[in-house]
């Protein structure tokens, strides 16, 4: 078994659609970001690549590299899921939260863990998601945040 964690923060701008794992959700603002900027799948990915000592999301998919610019990061998180199998892995469980002062993300979170699960191709059951909030004392408010613990075992 091999255990990975995930952490991504972006800022929230005018004028960008608001996705999060790989949902997306009805808000004033959006993430700012090179690809579509969804923090809780980017702190997936950099959980599953740490979990296999294969550096992050910016060495793997640089935002120096036009070819992501805008990507929808489900894509991304396909292309890993595809390196962790090929790696002899597959996901035993994830569990991450999302930080945001707003929108309230209950509702959103049984679509985002059904994406989630078909992306890294587990079952719905080895995927939680929480979201909370900072209580006005952190970037939330001007930003959105996620982690990820992501537990691989052996094919």
């Amino acid at each position: 078994m091999r255990i990975g964690y995930g952490y991504d923060v972006h800022k929230l701008e005018e004028n960008r659609k608001l996705i999060l794992g790989g949902v997306e959700i009805l808000f004033e603002k959006g993430l700012t970001g090179h690809s579509d900027a969804d923090v809780l799948i980017h702190s997936i990915i950099d959980a599953i690549l740490g979990a296999l000592a294969k550096g992050d999301i910016g060495k793997l998919f640089p935002d120096s590299d036009d070819k992501y610019k805008d990507i929808d990061s489900r894509i991304l998180l396909r292309k890993v899921t595809n390196i962790m199998a090929e790696a002899g892995y597959e996901v035993g469980n994830l569990d991450a939260t999302i930080c945001a002062q707003d929108p309230k993300l209950q509702t959103h979170i049984p679509q985002m863990r059904k994406n989630i699960a078909s992306d890294l191709h587990t079952e719905f059951s080895n995927i939680s998601l929480k979201a909370t909030t900072e209580e006005n004392l952190g970037i939330s408010g001007k930003g959105i945040s996620a982690t990820a613990v992501v537990l691989l075992r052996s094919l």
